[in-house]
């Protein structure tokens, strides 16, 4: 039972995985996969019963001969004439078991085996020794199984046939030592030559892992690796094999003593040479003169790991962070300050849960960066999905889980950076059913799948469905779509009730024939389910079709651990490509793969093992593929490693005397490291359009002033591209920590600060945001206001600015930047004049006020929209009224 337990709930889960991967028509990977698994599991298992079970049985002939005694033991087994053929039974029972077990092992080898036979080639060659990198990505780890899986193999027939020749009086302890027949010597001479070559085999896969020695100044092998390590190595496998032989020679020779002296030699050679030798080399001639010695591996180190991260074609330029910014600069550049990020993802998501997620059970799980051409202007917009959590649900029974209560209901969608009078966010779509004052229109809202997704769900059932919430009352719907397996029969009903542990799927007089059940509704596990290959991004996010249909996007990387001379990520493994794009439909939970780096040779080879799931990407709907965009985690580990691998030149980079970091910056009242960050701008010297790209500012590694910022492309035709610029290094350019130490030192902005902080109010800091503009700098960072204990509402209260030695806060970024650079009235300074120029005047003043007033009004309003002539007008009618109230 214990055996046939497992194997009824494994058929039951692969049924209902199979029905799964046909509703996706992605019956090639599960028949692939399962079929590889089978294969090589039982591939491994009879193997291994064959040659353990060869030698059993040899023991066990030979064993039963009869043979005079030729020694007296000095150990007596009691009883051994009764038990010895119950002995042999047990070995083969525990032998047969063994197998049994190791067909986990070697299914587990699947992927391995697979792309061992389609191996790609990367048409680059090691530096040691001369190998393509796919000998070492694609061949060397099922290789390494296959040592791995011999040597256990040789071992526990050596182990079981011995006890098999002490039991059968075949091998005798006596003072003198161990005696043996002379057919258990033979076997067992023979089983040890065996084990000896698959030790020199070991010793040759060594030799291939120095190329991940982790010794010298980088990753891979250093000098003490391959003038002392390597020649150890290799008289190993020398000595392994002299050793091997000199135990065959033992078949027709009764001396042990030459296949001692060979063990012994290995010992000694390994001791000596594999310790002793490597430090004495690595201390007294490669520490004095280091630098000279290491200098062609830390150039290899260097050009491996670069490849290896895809950071070898970043381009590099030259920015002067000049301070000669003016409005006219601010004005051509418009599109970029209206697309700053002033929401911070914490305080939006917070504000959106008290403003529109509308009903308990409604949740948003993330806040996402985007862009549309709303309304003919590129906009960087910020959208969050409203998803159902069954969790909250008021009453949390079975029906409601999964027959009632299915799917979420649309989007929040608003610009990054503007606010209502109470400092709130502005909303382009929000509301159930989804309200929109902009071109975008969402035609599907239901969101059966996505980041909250339960386990399971029925559609399509006599349970009544429910919808969205219309005041007081309910709506409710009836599912139009194909996603999720139709039940169809009874035995699928059992299968599903087996499968999830749930006895009211049978009992359910609800569930019909034409239900469907919807199940891997998380769409990270679905993807993941999908394509168990490719490591997925904890972080999708959601487009909105040009029909109105909700999409998600999903990036998937591929990987390995095995690129040599690379340094590795923890965690991630040493070689990383952003090549697929997943995209997944929230309705019917359809997936497509599509291909976004065709030149990465684990894309190619897993496109060779599953021919037609992937597609490539100019076959992605255009109104989805101009939404793609770069990976922020993907972008964060090159960051990471161009920090350091930027310096190509050897010296450099063994003093580490150019390295960098990314900055901290103070985010909800601690100090992170900085996150890279999406915005739409011109790229100095990359043409006149604004684009969407990811950027990250870099810091000296000892030092806070900035010294350069890295920024990744995400249009077509550019996507992908990785630029670098640097600043002077003769020149001060402020950096983030001390941008954020500045304004604590302004006096009147750490006044205001500190009142807010008090009455039971908090201020919550958002992240500090490093914008180019033409050849220069400009910081923002948002300021929000938010009650001290739980539930308080976010609001953006000031933005504050900072240009050269310039600091100014406001209550919105127009006024901020307007003050800088020469325009822009501050509210409460025309407030106050006109309130000192009419106190004691007649009532009769009031008209002249209220022109002010409406005049200063549209002025702001102007200023917002980047309409500088209407604003410049505005201004000039406010000057006049004003003027006007002075001469009352």
């Amino acid at each position: 039972m214990a055996v046939i337990l497992p194997l009824f709930g494994n058929a039951i889960s692969l049924t209902v995985d199979w029905l799964w991967f046909k509703e996706l028509n992605l019956e090639s990977v599960f028949l692939t996969t399962l079929l590889t698994k089978a294969k090589i599991g039982a591939l491994t298992t009879i193997v291994f019963i064959i040659i353990a079970f060869i030698n059993i049985y040899t023991a066990m002939s030979l064993g039963r001969r009869k043979t005079p005694v030729l020694y007296y033991d000095i150990i007596e087994i009691p009883l051994v004439e009764q038990y010895r053929s119950m002995i042999d039974s047990v070995v083969l029972i525990f032998t047969a078991l063994i197998g049994y077990f190791l067909s986990g092992w070697g299914s587990a080898q699947w992927e391995n085996y697979l792309k061992f036979y389609n191996a790609t080639p990367f048409m680059i060659k090691d530096p040691l020794f001369s190998s393509d990198i796919s000998f070492y990505v694609f061949r060397l780890p099922f290789l390494r199984f296959i040592y791995q899986f011999g040597l256990f193999t040789v071992i526990f027939s050596l182990i079981a046939s011995a006890v098999i020749y002490v039991f059968h009086k075949k091998i005798w302890f006596v003072r003198r030592g161990i005696k043996f027949s002379e057919s258990a010597r033979i076997h067992l001479m023979i089983l040890a030559a065996l084990f000896f070559v698959l030790i020199a085999c070991r010793y040759k896969i060594d030799t291939y892992d120095l190329l991940y020695s982790e010794r010298g100044i980088v990753y891979g092998a250093a000098y003490t690796d391959i003038k002392a390590e390597l020649p150890v190595l290799k008289a190993m496998m020398a000595l392994s094999i002299l050793t091997a032989g000199l135990l065959l020679l033992n078949i027709v020779t009764s001396s042990y003593k030459l296949t001692l002296a060979g063990i012994g030699l290995m010992v000694a050679v390994g001791l000596i040479g594999g310790k002793v030798y490597p430090e004495f080399i690595q201390r007294f001639e490669v520490a004095p003169n280091e630098i000279v010695k290491e200098t062609p591996y830390i150039k290899s180190g260097i050009k491996f790991t670069r490849m290896a991260y895809k950071i070898d074609g970043v381009e590099e330029k030259d920015f002067p962070a000049s301070e000669k910014l003016s409005i006219d600069d601010i004005k051509k550049n418009d599109l970029t300050v209206r697309n700053i990020r002033l929401w911070d993802e914490a305080p939006l998501l917070s504000t959106y849960a008290q403003l529109q997620e509308i009903r308990t059970y409604y949740t948003f799980v993330d806040v996402d960066n985007d862009r549309y051409n709303i309304n003919g202007e590129y906009r960087q917009v910020m959208l969050s999905p409203r998803e159902l959590s069954s969790q909250n649900l008021p009453s949390r029974i079975w029906i409601n889980e999964h027959l009632t209560y299915t799917h979420g209901y649309g989007l929040c969608l608003g610009p990054v950076n503007q606010i209502s009078k109470e400092g709130l966010p502005e909303f382009m779509i929000k509301d159930i059913p989804p309200v929109s004052n902009a071109n975008i229109k969402i035609t599907r809202p239901e969101i059966y799948y996505g980041e909250m997704g339960n386990k399971y769900c029925f559609v399509n059932t006599k349970s009544k469905e429910f919808d969205y919430p219309s005041g007081e009352e309910n709506v409710y719907t009836t599912y139009k779509g194909s996603g999720g397996v139709r039940i169809g029969s009874f035995l699928k009903k059992l299968l599903f009730a087996i499968r999830f542990g749930e006895l009211k799927i049978i009992l359910s007089g609800d569930i019909m024939p034409d239900s469907r059940i919807m199940y891997y509704r998380n769409i990270i596990d679905r993807v993941s389910s999908a394509t168990p290959f490719i490591k997925y991004s904890s972080n999708p996010y959601m487009v909105v079709s040009s029909d109105g249909r909700l999409y998600w996007i999903i990036d998937g990387y591929t990987t390995t651990s095995d690129y040599p001379y690379s340094e590795p990520t923890p965690g991630l493994g040493n070689y990383i490509r952003n090549s697929v794009k997943a995209v997944v439909n929230a309705y019917d939970g359809k997936i497509d793969f599509f291909i976004s780096d065709p030149d990465d040779p684990l894309i190619k080879t897993y496109n060779k093992i599953f021919p037609g799931v992937f597609k490539r990407l100019d076959q992605m709907p255009d109104d989805l593929k101009s939404h793609i965009r770069y990976p922020q985690d993907f972008f964060s580990i090159q960051a990471d490693k161009y920090s350091t691998f930027h310096m190509t030149d050897p010296q450099v980079f063994y003093n580490k005397e150019d390295l960098w970091k990314i900055p901290l910056s103070t985010k909800s009242g601690a100090n992170q490291v900085m996150e890279p960050y999406y915005t739409i701008m011109k790229l100095a010297s990359e043409g006149t359009e604004e684009e969407f790209i990811l950027m990250i500012p870099f810091t000296p590694s000892k030092k806070n002033n900035m010294i350069s910022w890295m920024a990744a492309r995400c249009d077509a035709p550019n996507y992908g591209k990785l630029i670098v610029y640097n600043f002077p290094k003769q020149k001060l350019v402020y950096g983030p920590q001390q941008i954020e130490s500045r304004i604590d030192q302004d006096a009147e902005i750490s006044k205001q600060l500190t009142l807010w902080n008090q009455g039971g109010s908090s201020v919550i800091r958002g992240s500090l945001l490093v914008i180019p503009i033409e050849q220069s700098l400009i910081y923002v960072q948002p300021l929000y206001l938010s009650a001290s204990q739980g539930g308080g509402l976010p609001e953006l209260k000031r933005v504050i600015v900072a240009f050269g030695n310039q600091i100014v806060m406001e209550e919105n970024l127009e006024n901020a930047i307007g003050r800088i650079f020469g325009e822009g009235p501050k509210k409460a300074e025309i407030l106050k004049e006109i309130k000192d120029e009419v106190e004691g005047q007649v009532i009769s003043n009031n008209e002249l006020i209220n022109n002010a007033v409406y005049h200063y009004e549209k002025a702001v309003k102007f200023q917002r929209e980047g309409n500088w002539a209407g604003y410049g007008e505005e201004l000039k009618e406010l000057e006049k009224a004003l003027k006007e109230l002075k001469g009352k």
